[in-house]
Protein backbone atom coordinates (compact mmCIF):
# COMPACT_ATOMS: atom_id res chain seq x y z
CA UNK A 1 0.00 0.00 0.00
CA UNK A 2 1.69 3.42 -1.13
CA UNK A 3 2.02 6.31 1.41
CA UNK A 4 -1.17 8.18 0.11
CA UNK A 5 -3.22 4.98 0.08
CA UNK A 6 -2.21 4.48 3.61
CA UNK A 7 -3.58 8.39 4.40
CA UNK A 8 -6.59 7.53 2.88
CA UNK A 9 -7.41 4.35 4.70
CA UNK A 10 -6.29 6.38 8.38
CA UNK A 11 -8.23 9.21 7.34
CA UNK A 12 -11.71 7.56 6.46
CA UNK A 13 -11.30 4.11 9.06
CA UNK A 14 -10.17 6.91 12.22
CA UNK A 15 -12.86 8.95 11.43
CA UNK A 16 -16.20 6.44 10.98
CA UNK A 17 -14.24 4.35 14.38
CA UNK A 18 -14.93 7.71 15.80
CA UNK A 19 -18.16 7.99 14.35
CA UNK A 20 -19.20 4.52 16.00
CA UNK A 21 -18.07 5.22 19.24
CA UNK A 22 -19.73 8.36 19.85
CA UNK A 23 -16.98 10.69 19.77
CA UNK A 24 -18.65 14.61 18.94
CA UNK A 25 -18.27 15.25 15.03
CA UNK A 26 -16.19 18.19 15.23
CA UNK A 27 -13.51 16.15 17.63
CA UNK A 28 -14.05 13.06 15.03
CA UNK A 29 -12.91 15.06 11.81
CA UNK A 30 -10.30 17.23 13.58
CA UNK A 31 -8.79 13.65 15.67
CA UNK A 32 -8.92 11.84 11.76
CA UNK A 33 -7.73 14.96 10.35
CA UNK A 34 -4.04 15.11 12.30
CA UNK A 35 -3.72 11.20 12.22
CA UNK A 36 -3.98 11.77 8.16
CA UNK A 37 -1.58 15.06 8.10
CA UNK A 38 1.00 12.85 10.61
CA UNK A 39 0.98 10.04 8.25
CA UNK A 40 2.10 12.34 5.26
CA UNK A 41 4.82 13.85 7.30
CA UNK A 42 3.47 17.43 7.24
CA UNK A 43 3.97 19.74 9.87
CA UNK A 44 0.60 20.26 12.10
CA UNK A 45 1.18 24.15 11.71
CA UNK A 46 -0.79 23.22 8.70
CA UNK A 47 -4.06 22.49 10.70
CA UNK A 48 -4.32 26.11 11.94
CA UNK A 49 -3.43 27.55 8.83
CA UNK A 50 -6.63 25.39 7.21
CA UNK A 51 -9.18 25.81 10.14
CA UNK A 52 -8.38 29.75 10.01
CA UNK A 53 -8.74 29.24 5.89
CA UNK A 54 -11.89 27.51 6.02
CA UNK A 55 -13.67 30.38 8.31
CA UNK A 56 -11.47 33.17 6.91
CA UNK A 57 -15.09 34.31 4.31
CA UNK A 58 -17.35 36.98 3.84
CA UNK A 59 -20.41 34.71 2.54
CA UNK A 60 -19.70 32.81 6.01
CA UNK A 61 -20.83 36.07 8.13
CA UNK A 62 -24.77 35.86 7.06
CA UNK A 63 -24.66 32.16 9.14
CA UNK A 64 -24.02 34.19 12.60
CA UNK A 65 -27.21 36.89 11.66
CA UNK A 66 -29.29 33.94 10.11
CA UNK A 67 -29.15 31.91 13.20
CA UNK A 68 -29.66 34.95 15.18
CA UNK A 69 -32.76 35.96 13.13
CA UNK A 70 -34.43 32.48 13.88
CA UNK A 71 -34.20 32.41 17.32
CA UNK A 72 -35.17 36.32 18.01
CA UNK A 73 -37.89 35.50 15.85
CA UNK A 74 -38.69 31.86 17.32
CA UNK A 75 -38.53 33.43 20.82
CA UNK A 76 -40.43 36.37 19.78
CA UNK A 77 -44.05 34.85 19.98
CA UNK A 78 -43.96 34.18 16.32
CA UNK A 79 -44.65 30.67 16.68
CA UNK A 80 -48.65 30.89 17.60
CA UNK A 81 -49.40 33.64 15.16
CA UNK A 82 -47.90 31.17 12.25
CA UNK A 83 -49.98 28.49 13.65
CA UNK A 84 -53.12 31.10 13.84
CA UNK A 85 -52.33 32.04 9.92
CA UNK A 86 -51.85 28.05 9.35
CA UNK A 87 -55.05 27.28 10.69
CA UNK A 88 -56.79 30.00 8.56
CA UNK A 89 -55.22 28.29 5.38
CA UNK A 90 -56.00 24.15 6.11
CA UNK A 91 -57.53 23.82 9.00
CA UNK A 92 -60.77 22.84 7.80
CA UNK A 93 -59.39 19.50 5.79
CA UNK A 94 -60.06 16.31 7.84
CA UNK A 95 -57.32 16.05 10.06
CA UNK A 96 -56.96 19.41 10.25
CA UNK A 97 -54.94 19.64 13.01
CA UNK A 98 -52.33 17.75 11.23
CA UNK A 99 -52.27 20.34 7.96
CA UNK A 100 -51.98 23.39 9.89
CA UNK A 101 -49.07 21.36 11.47
CA UNK A 102 -47.15 21.35 7.89
CA UNK A 103 -48.13 24.49 6.47
CA UNK A 104 -47.09 26.44 9.54
CA UNK A 105 -44.05 24.48 9.72
CA UNK A 106 -43.59 26.20 5.93
CA UNK A 107 -43.77 29.59 7.58
CA UNK A 108 -41.89 29.38 10.40
CA UNK A 109 -39.34 27.19 8.19
CA UNK A 110 -38.78 30.73 6.22
CA UNK A 111 -38.14 32.61 9.36
CA UNK A 112 -35.96 29.89 11.67
CA UNK A 113 -34.32 28.13 8.86
CA UNK A 114 -33.64 24.93 11.48
CA UNK A 115 -35.50 21.73 11.84
CA UNK A 116 -34.52 22.09 15.29
CA UNK A 117 -36.12 25.25 16.02
CA UNK A 118 -39.10 24.19 14.19
CA UNK A 119 -39.66 20.96 15.84
CA UNK A 120 -38.93 22.59 19.49
CA UNK A 121 -41.21 25.73 18.91
CA UNK A 122 -43.76 24.44 17.03
CA UNK A 123 -43.79 20.73 18.74
CA UNK A 124 -44.06 21.75 22.42
CA UNK A 125 -47.54 23.77 20.83
CA UNK A 126 -49.14 21.62 18.68
CA UNK A 127 -48.49 18.21 19.67
CA UNK A 128 -50.27 18.43 23.05
CA UNK A 129 -52.68 20.51 21.08
CA UNK A 130 -53.25 17.76 18.94
CA UNK A 131 -53.43 14.70 21.31
CA UNK A 132 -56.08 16.85 23.06
CA UNK A 133 -58.23 16.80 19.91
CA UNK A 134 -58.33 13.27 19.68
CA UNK A 135 -54.87 12.62 17.49
CA UNK A 136 -52.67 10.06 18.42
CA UNK A 137 -49.13 11.06 20.26
CA UNK A 138 -47.04 9.82 18.00
CA UNK A 139 -48.71 10.39 14.75
CA UNK A 140 -48.75 14.20 16.12
CA UNK A 141 -45.02 14.08 16.73
CA UNK A 142 -44.14 11.83 13.35
CA UNK A 143 -46.28 14.95 11.53
CA UNK A 144 -44.25 17.67 13.46
CA UNK A 145 -40.36 15.89 12.68
CA UNK A 146 -41.34 15.69 9.26
CA UNK A 147 -42.61 18.70 8.30
CA UNK A 148 -39.79 20.71 9.99
CA UNK A 149 -37.57 19.88 7.43
CA UNK A 150 -39.52 21.71 5.09
CA UNK A 151 -37.40 24.80 6.84
CA UNK A 152 -34.49 23.66 5.67
CA UNK A 153 -35.54 24.23 2.21
CA UNK A 154 -37.42 27.68 2.47
CA UNK A 155 -34.67 30.66 2.66
CA UNK A 156 -33.19 31.91 4.07
CA UNK A 157 -32.00 28.89 5.17
CA UNK A 158 -28.03 28.76 6.99
CA UNK A 159 -27.46 25.65 5.34
CA UNK A 160 -27.67 26.72 2.22
CA UNK A 161 -24.67 29.47 2.74
CA UNK A 162 -22.89 26.47 3.82
CA UNK A 163 -23.42 24.86 0.91
CA UNK A 164 -22.42 27.43 -1.38
CA UNK A 165 -19.36 28.14 0.25
CA UNK A 166 -18.32 24.63 0.28
CA UNK A 167 -19.35 24.39 -3.46
CA UNK A 168 -17.68 27.08 -4.13
CA UNK A 169 -19.17 30.11 -5.74
CA UNK A 170 -23.01 28.76 -6.25
CA UNK A 171 -25.16 31.78 -5.97
CA UNK A 172 -27.01 32.15 -2.76
CA UNK A 173 -29.87 34.20 -4.21
CA UNK A 174 -30.32 30.94 -6.91
CA UNK A 175 -30.66 28.60 -3.92
CA UNK A 176 -32.96 30.59 -1.74
CA UNK A 177 -35.19 30.57 -4.58
CA UNK A 178 -34.89 26.67 -5.92
CA UNK A 179 -35.50 25.63 -2.15
CA UNK A 180 -39.58 27.74 -2.47
CA UNK A 181 -41.16 24.68 -4.46
CA UNK A 182 -39.52 21.82 -3.37
CA UNK A 183 -40.15 22.97 0.44
CA UNK A 184 -43.71 23.13 -1.31
CA UNK A 185 -43.83 19.83 -2.78
CA UNK A 186 -42.77 18.26 0.42
CA UNK A 187 -45.49 19.61 2.05
CA UNK A 188 -47.91 18.57 -0.43
CA UNK A 189 -46.69 15.12 -0.09
CA UNK A 190 -46.95 15.01 3.85
CA UNK A 191 -50.21 16.67 3.55
CA UNK A 192 -51.38 14.12 1.00
CA UNK A 193 -50.29 11.48 3.53
CA UNK A 194 -51.53 12.97 6.48
CA UNK A 195 -55.10 13.06 4.68
CA UNK A 196 -54.75 9.35 4.38
CA UNK A 197 -54.17 8.36 8.13
CA UNK A 198 -56.64 10.64 9.52
CA UNK A 199 -59.20 9.20 7.15
CA UNK A 200 -58.51 5.95 7.95
CA UNK A 201 -58.61 6.88 12.04
CA UNK A 202 -61.53 9.46 11.52
CA UNK A 203 -58.88 12.31 12.83
CA UNK A 204 -61.56 15.63 13.30
CA UNK A 205 -61.81 18.42 11.28
CA UNK A 206 -61.38 22.25 12.30
CA UNK A 207 -63.82 25.13 11.75
CA UNK A 208 -64.98 25.97 8.38
CA UNK A 209 -62.93 27.75 6.05
CA UNK A 210 -63.58 31.89 6.46
CA UNK A 211 -62.09 34.96 4.13
CA UNK A 212 -62.58 37.09 7.29
CA UNK A 213 -60.42 34.95 9.27
CA UNK A 214 -57.93 34.16 7.31
CA UNK A 215 -57.36 38.04 5.97
CA UNK A 216 -57.10 38.70 9.66
CA UNK A 217 -54.37 36.74 10.49
CA UNK A 218 -52.57 37.72 7.68
CA UNK A 219 -52.38 41.23 8.85
CA UNK A 220 -51.29 39.92 11.99
CA UNK A 221 -48.39 37.68 10.48
CA UNK A 222 -47.27 39.89 7.81
CA UNK A 223 -44.72 41.49 9.75
CA UNK A 224 -43.37 38.16 10.94
CA UNK A 225 -43.12 36.78 7.16
CA UNK A 226 -42.01 40.66 5.86
CA UNK A 227 -38.70 39.34 7.27
CA UNK A 228 -38.02 36.85 4.66
CA UNK A 229 -39.33 39.03 1.59
CA UNK A 230 -36.42 41.36 2.42
CA UNK A 231 -34.12 38.67 2.74
CA UNK A 232 -35.14 36.88 -0.65
CA UNK A 233 -35.94 40.00 -2.35
CA UNK A 234 -33.04 41.81 -1.56
CA UNK A 235 -30.42 39.12 -2.02
CA UNK A 236 -31.92 38.45 -5.54
CA UNK A 237 -32.66 41.96 -6.59
CA UNK A 238 -28.70 42.42 -5.96
CA UNK A 239 -30.16 45.38 -3.88
CA UNK A 240 -27.47 43.89 -0.90
CA UNK A 241 -25.39 40.40 -0.27
CA UNK A 242 -26.63 37.65 1.44
CA UNK A 243 -24.59 38.89 4.59
CA UNK A 244 -25.86 42.30 4.59
CA UNK A 245 -29.32 40.88 4.03
CA UNK A 246 -28.66 39.20 7.15
CA UNK A 247 -27.76 41.39 8.95
CA UNK A 248 -30.57 43.90 8.19
CA UNK A 249 -33.17 40.81 9.08
CA UNK A 250 -31.38 40.62 12.67
CA UNK A 251 -32.30 44.22 13.27
CA UNK A 252 -35.76 44.26 11.16
CA UNK A 253 -36.52 40.84 13.62
CA UNK A 254 -35.29 42.72 16.76
CA UNK A 255 -37.56 45.47 16.35
CA UNK A 256 -40.87 43.45 15.23
CA UNK A 257 -40.10 40.76 18.24
CA UNK A 258 -39.55 43.81 21.14
CA UNK A 259 -41.19 46.46 20.00
CA UNK A 260 -44.37 45.17 17.74
CA UNK A 261 -45.14 41.69 18.78
CA UNK A 262 -43.17 42.28 22.23
CA UNK A 263 -42.78 38.90 22.89
CA UNK A 264 -39.07 39.40 24.13
CA UNK A 265 -38.01 42.08 26.43
CA UNK A 266 -34.32 43.45 26.64
CA UNK A 267 -33.43 41.44 29.15
CA UNK A 268 -34.06 38.00 27.01
CA UNK A 269 -32.42 39.69 23.96
CA UNK A 270 -29.44 39.10 25.83
CA UNK A 271 -30.08 35.50 26.55
CA UNK A 272 -30.85 34.99 23.61
CA UNK A 273 -27.43 36.34 22.02
CA UNK A 274 -26.01 33.97 24.70
CA UNK A 275 -27.88 31.12 22.90
CA UNK A 276 -26.55 32.45 19.49
CA UNK A 277 -23.31 32.31 20.51
CA UNK A 278 -23.21 28.68 21.80
CA UNK A 279 -24.96 27.17 18.20
CA UNK A 280 -22.44 29.54 16.95
CA UNK A 281 -19.05 28.35 18.19
CA UNK A 282 -20.21 24.64 17.24
CA UNK A 283 -20.96 25.79 13.53
CA UNK A 284 -17.83 27.01 13.28
CA UNK A 285 -15.71 24.39 14.75
CA UNK A 286 -17.12 22.12 12.31
CA UNK A 287 -16.85 24.37 9.57
CA UNK A 288 -13.17 24.94 10.78
CA UNK A 289 -12.68 21.78 11.09
CA UNK A 290 -13.81 20.63 8.15
CA UNK A 291 -12.01 22.77 6.23
CA UNK A 292 -9.14 20.46 7.37
CA UNK A 293 -10.77 17.14 6.46
CA UNK A 294 -11.78 18.36 3.04
CA UNK A 295 -8.15 19.39 2.49
CA UNK A 296 -6.87 16.24 2.99
CA UNK A 297 -9.39 14.46 0.89
CA UNK A 298 -8.64 16.53 -1.97
CA UNK A 299 -5.01 16.44 -1.60
CA UNK A 300 -5.19 13.15 -1.43
CA UNK A 301 -7.69 12.69 -4.68
CA UNK A 302 -10.23 11.00 -3.06
CA UNK A 303 -13.00 12.98 -5.30
CA UNK A 304 -11.47 11.32 -8.33
CA UNK A 305 -11.31 7.91 -7.12
CA UNK A 306 -15.05 8.47 -5.55
CA UNK A 307 -16.38 9.75 -9.32
CA UNK A 308 -14.20 6.90 -10.89
CA UNK A 309 -15.95 4.26 -7.99
CA UNK A 310 -19.35 5.48 -8.86
CA UNK A 311 -19.51 5.80 -12.45
CA UNK A 312 -17.81 2.39 -12.07
CA UNK A 313 -20.82 0.89 -11.07
CA UNK A 314 -22.92 2.46 -14.23
CA UNK A 315 -22.66 5.10 -16.96
CA UNK A 316 -26.76 5.84 -16.80
CA UNK A 317 -27.05 8.96 -15.08
CA UNK A 318 -30.88 7.70 -13.19
CA UNK A 319 -28.54 4.75 -11.70
CA UNK A 320 -25.59 7.41 -11.05
CA UNK A 321 -28.31 10.09 -9.07
CA UNK A 322 -29.88 7.18 -7.27
CA UNK A 323 -26.67 6.27 -6.04
CA UNK A 324 -26.20 9.95 -4.80
CA UNK A 325 -29.45 9.80 -3.10
CA UNK A 326 -28.31 6.80 -1.14
CA UNK A 327 -25.00 7.75 -0.52
CA UNK A 328 -26.31 10.76 1.50
CA UNK A 329 -29.33 9.21 2.74
CA UNK A 330 -26.27 6.38 4.56
CA UNK A 331 -24.00 9.33 6.02
CA UNK A 332 -27.38 11.16 7.21
CA UNK A 333 -27.73 8.13 9.48
CA UNK A 334 -24.37 8.76 11.07
CA UNK A 335 -23.21 12.26 10.94
CA UNK A 336 -24.95 15.58 11.56
CA UNK A 337 -25.89 17.93 9.02
CA UNK A 338 -23.57 20.58 8.42
CA UNK A 339 -20.15 18.22 8.27
CA UNK A 340 -22.09 16.56 5.47
CA UNK A 341 -22.57 19.28 3.58
CA UNK A 342 -18.72 20.41 4.06
CA UNK A 343 -17.46 17.12 3.37
CA UNK A 344 -19.49 15.64 0.86
CA UNK A 345 -20.23 18.57 -1.32
CA UNK A 346 -16.31 18.72 -2.64
CA UNK A 347 -16.35 15.20 -3.41
CA UNK A 348 -20.25 14.37 -4.83
CA UNK A 349 -20.64 17.84 -6.70
CA UNK A 350 -18.59 17.04 -9.66
CA UNK A 351 -19.92 13.94 -9.97
CA UNK A 352 -23.83 15.77 -10.27
CA UNK A 353 -22.42 17.93 -12.66
CA UNK A 354 -20.95 15.60 -14.63
CA UNK A 355 -24.56 13.66 -15.29
CA UNK A 356 -26.01 17.26 -16.04
CA UNK A 357 -27.30 18.23 -12.62
CA UNK A 358 -26.69 22.32 -11.86
CA UNK A 359 -24.73 22.92 -8.41
CA UNK A 360 -28.33 24.81 -7.65
CA UNK A 361 -30.24 21.39 -7.91
CA UNK A 362 -27.59 19.39 -6.12
CA UNK A 363 -27.78 21.52 -3.27
CA UNK A 364 -31.83 21.00 -2.44
CA UNK A 365 -31.25 17.62 -3.40
CA UNK A 366 -28.05 16.97 -0.76
CA UNK A 367 -30.35 19.89 1.78
CA UNK A 368 -33.64 17.32 1.87
CA UNK A 369 -31.39 13.86 1.96
CA UNK A 370 -29.45 15.62 4.86
CA UNK A 371 -32.94 16.63 6.73
CA UNK A 372 -34.10 12.83 6.19
CA UNK A 373 -31.26 12.36 7.59
CA UNK A 374 -31.70 14.38 10.79
CA UNK A 375 -34.97 11.68 11.15
CA UNK A 376 -33.49 8.91 11.08
CA UNK A 377 -31.80 6.82 14.17
CA UNK A 378 -28.91 6.78 15.50
CA UNK A 379 -27.89 10.23 15.00
CA UNK A 380 -31.10 11.95 13.98
CA UNK A 381 -31.47 15.25 16.05
CA UNK A 382 -34.75 16.66 15.32
CA UNK A 383 -35.93 12.88 16.32
CA UNK A 384 -34.33 12.83 19.60
CA UNK A 385 -36.16 16.79 19.90
CA UNK A 386 -39.05 15.29 19.09
CA UNK A 387 -39.09 12.24 21.14
CA UNK A 388 -38.26 14.43 24.07
CA UNK A 389 -40.59 17.10 23.46
CA UNK A 390 -43.65 14.68 23.19
CA UNK A 391 -42.24 12.66 26.01
CA UNK A 392 -42.16 9.59 24.03
CA UNK A 393 -40.04 6.68 23.81
CA UNK A 394 -38.18 7.23 20.15
CA UNK A 395 -38.83 3.78 18.96
CA UNK A 396 -42.45 4.70 19.11
CA UNK A 397 -41.79 8.01 17.16
CA UNK A 398 -40.21 5.73 14.26
CA UNK A 399 -42.75 3.53 13.93
CA UNK A 400 -45.34 6.32 13.27
CA UNK A 401 -42.82 8.26 11.11
CA UNK A 402 -42.58 5.80 8.48
CA UNK A 403 -45.19 6.56 6.27
CA UNK A 404 -43.96 9.77 6.54
CA UNK A 405 -40.51 8.67 5.16
CA UNK A 406 -42.45 6.86 2.37
CA UNK A 407 -43.64 10.68 1.05
CA UNK A 408 -40.42 12.38 1.75
CA UNK A 409 -38.30 9.70 -0.12
CA UNK A 410 -41.19 10.30 -2.94
CA UNK A 411 -40.53 14.17 -2.70
CA UNK A 412 -36.57 13.69 -3.36
CA UNK A 413 -37.07 11.11 -5.88
CA UNK A 414 -39.37 13.69 -7.53
CA UNK A 415 -36.73 17.09 -6.77
CA UNK A 416 -34.07 14.77 -7.89
CA UNK A 417 -35.17 13.28 -11.61
CA UNK A 418 -37.59 16.69 -12.42
CA UNK A 419 -34.49 19.43 -12.40
CA UNK A 420 -37.58 22.03 -13.49
CA UNK A 421 -39.04 21.77 -9.33
CA UNK A 422 -35.62 22.90 -8.34
CA UNK A 423 -34.51 25.23 -11.31
CA UNK A 424 -37.64 27.39 -12.33
CA UNK A 425 -37.69 30.01 -9.94
CA UNK A 426 -33.68 30.99 -10.17
CA UNK A 427 -34.83 29.99 -14.10
CA UNK A 428 -37.51 32.62 -14.70
CA UNK A 429 -35.79 35.66 -11.95
CA UNK A 430 -32.87 34.86 -14.01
Amino acid sequence: MGSASTAVAVLLISFFVMIILRFPIAYAVAISSVLCLWVQGLPLSTLCQYMVKGISSFSLMAVPFFITMGVLMGSGGISEKLIALANACVGWMTGGMAMVNIVASYFFGGISGSASADTASLGSILIPMMAEQGYDKDFATAVTITSSCEGLLVPPSHNMVIYAMSAGGVSVGALFLAGYIPGALLAITLMIGSYIISKKRHYPKGDKFSFKVLLKQLSISVWALAAVIIVVVGVVGGVFTATESAAIAVIYSLIVSVFIYKGVDWKGVWKIMDDCVNTLSIVLILISTSAVFGNCLTRLHVPDMAARAIIGVSNNPYVIALLLDLILLMLGCIMDMAPIILIATPILLPIATSIGMTPVQFGIIMVLNCGIGLLTPPVGAVLFIGSAVAKLPMEKVVKATLPFYLCMIVALLLITFIPGISMFLPNLIK
